[in-house]
């Protein structure tokens, strides 16, 4: 297995970029109430900045900012990625399958739109999220608005809207900054 070094940085600002297992779906949209009350509740748990954040229909990236002292961005990000898919599985927007299934083709078990990988399934992992997730620790404050921007401009990238401030899944209504920031260089 191998072994991830992250920063051991306290106080960090960190870019995201997390994603659904399956990628094309529109899950995070979809469900979106649901993933904003998993950070919510884990932000009151474990405290950390939002400086921007946006959900695509398969992924979403953000950037954080962790209190003074505290570089544990990973167990918030199990427990987003956990209480995001407790409370659609409890919607019944995933889950085992009755075990008449099998004779549909269909696998005894989990969603078979949500198939699993052989170590997902030994983990107990759900198979909705990628396992892993992208982070890059903010260097300066050119490298912190040019990710800004990138949560800002990433639904414009993807064909979604033409403007930003048209895609209704980011803090792009939320921040002031945005008409200022977005013609820095």
């Amino acid at each position: 297995m191998p072994n991830y070094l992250r920063p051991k940085v306290t106080g960090a600002t960190i870019f995201f970029t997390v994603a659904l297992a399956q990628r094309g779906g529109r899950l995070l949209v979809d469900e979106v109430e649901a993933l904003r009350t998993a950070v919510r509740i884990t932000r009151n748990e474990r405290p950390f900045d939002i400086d921007a954040f946006v959900v695509l229909p398969d992924h979403l990236h953000c950037v954080w900012t962790l209190p003074s002292g505290d570089r544990d961005y990973g167990t918030r990000w199990g427990a987003i990625k956990a209480r995001f898919t407790r409370n659609i599985r409890d919607k019944g927007r995933v889950g085992f399958q009755p075990t008449h299934a099998k004779h549909l083709g269909h696998a005894v078990g989990w969603n078979p739109t949500l198939p699993r990988s052989p170590s997902k399934i030994a983990k107990g992992d759900a198979g909705i999220w990628q396992r892993r997730f992208w982070e890059h620790h903010i260097r300066d404050e050119a490298d912190y608005w040019a990710h800004v921007r990138y949560c800002w401009l990433n639904p414009v990238k993807h064909g979604f809207v033409e403007r930003p401030e048209d895609w209704p899944y980011s803090s792009v209504h939320r921040d002031t900054r945005f008409q200022v920031h977005m013609n820095l260089t």
